[in-house]
């Protein structure tokens, strides 16, 4: 990944990010170049994903660990932000009641489970978001990389783990609010989130986050320890003879990764509006692993531009022709992987052969 892809990238989000949140704000709703609010809205949640598929890149191009779980770390940080939302409502919700969420209360639930305590403060919120995912990667990664699971059945363990997490947070005696999960959020840190003036705010902030998780994610892989990590998912076992421990390489960026996802997930739901279980899908982490693998896996900046375009198509796609979007999806994968095995950012790095510029010289005669 070069600086200076690196660096538009940066310019492309931050400056993209500024220009949509003056036009919506500055211009009046009837001016040619006025951004509706949901038009802001869309491109934060653009952003958000855009931090998930860095988080994919980071293990998978650079470590060589295909996840197919990631999306439980994306969602995880979506329902620590959510609780706390939650938690901000109080007596405006429907059953006017302070403590309870309104659905513990339809639930007939007497008490606040003691996993939601704290929830009510904005900065163990925001701990949280880092540490529940952080934690779930570092109990797993330990676990599978010390056993030295890898290739095709570590996949198959990360899909199932995010589908366990599905099956778990659909249950109603979980307490997160089961098949409808978390919604009807009313402000976030006393701000109302119906504002304008939030969503772009909103958006900044994913723009801000996706550049520093950028910044995080370059400095890990061109630094001394990115090498080795480079070399462990060409050669891990050559590695290993060389007296490195590969296990807590791929642990470290497996941890850093789930992190990254989870404040991808917590500006989700912040401008989405609602957290549920359906954020576990497989589905979703297979998505993310096709917005790498279509952007250009190991670049960064192309799971980044991947991650934008396919879901450009999949809005456009779902509106005009729902019933074909997973089809395209399937096709658009395919032939990535055929004709682009290095994904659109592999264009831009292939250059044609000069052609000769004569006939090369004839030997001289040897004295």
């Amino acid at each position: 990944m070069s600086r200076t892809a690196t660096t538009t990238c940066l310019v492309l989000v931050l400056g993209g990010a500024a220009l949509l949140a003056v036009l919506n704000l500055a211009l009046p709703a009837d001016a040619p170049l006025h951004v509706p609010t949901y038009t802001v809205s869309l491109a934060g949640k653009y952003l958000s994903y855009a931090m998930l598929a860095v988080a994919v890149d980071l293990v998978w191009g650079f470590a060589g660990i295909l996840s197919l779980g990631h999306a439980a770390f994306f969602a995880l940080g979506g329902y620590a932000i959510g609780m706390y939302l939650m938690r901000q409502i109080g007596t405006r919700g429907v059953y006017g009641n302070a403590i309870l969420p309104d659905f513990m209360v339809f639930l007939n639930w007497k008490q606040l489970p003691w996993y939601w305590h704290g929830f009510d403060n904005a900065f163990f919120a925001i701990v949280m978001v880092l540490l529940v995912p952080g934690l779930l990667a570092l109990v797993f990664g330990w676990l599978a990389f010390r056993s030295r699971v890898s290739g095709v059945y570590l996949s198959i363990i990360t899909q199932a783990l995010t589908y366990a997490l599905l099956l778990a947070f659909f249950r109603n005696d979980m307490g997160f609010g089961g098949n409808n999960g978390l919604t009807d959020f009313k402000d976030v840190f006393g701000i109302p989130l119906h504002l304008d003036a939030t969503r772009d705010g909103l958006l900044a902030a994913s723009a801000v986050f996706l550049a520093v998780e950028l910044l995080i994610a370059r400095y890990v892989v061109t630094s001394r320890f990115g090498k080795v990590l480079i070399a462990v998912r060409d050669t891990e076992s050559r590695t290993r003879f060389l007296g490195y421990r590969p296990e807590a390489y791929k642990l470290f960026v497996f941890v850093l990764s789930a992190v990254m996802a989870g404040v991808g997930g917590a500006l989700y739901v912040l401008q989405v509006g609602i957290i549920n279980p359906s954020e576990f899908s497989p589905a979703n982490s297979i998505e993310a692993v096709i917005w790498v693998a279509v952007g250009g896996r190991g670049t960064l900046v192309g799971a980044v531009l991947g991650a934008v375009l396919v879901n450009l198509g999949k809005t456009y796609f779902t509106g005009a022709l729902p019933e074909l979007w997973l089809f395209a999806l399937g096709a658009l994968f395919i032939l990535v992987t055929l004709l682009l095995p290095d994904g659109l950012l592999g264009l831009a790095r292939r250059r044609p052969r000069a052609a000769p510029a004569g006939p090369a010289p004839e030997p001289e005669p040897a004295e």
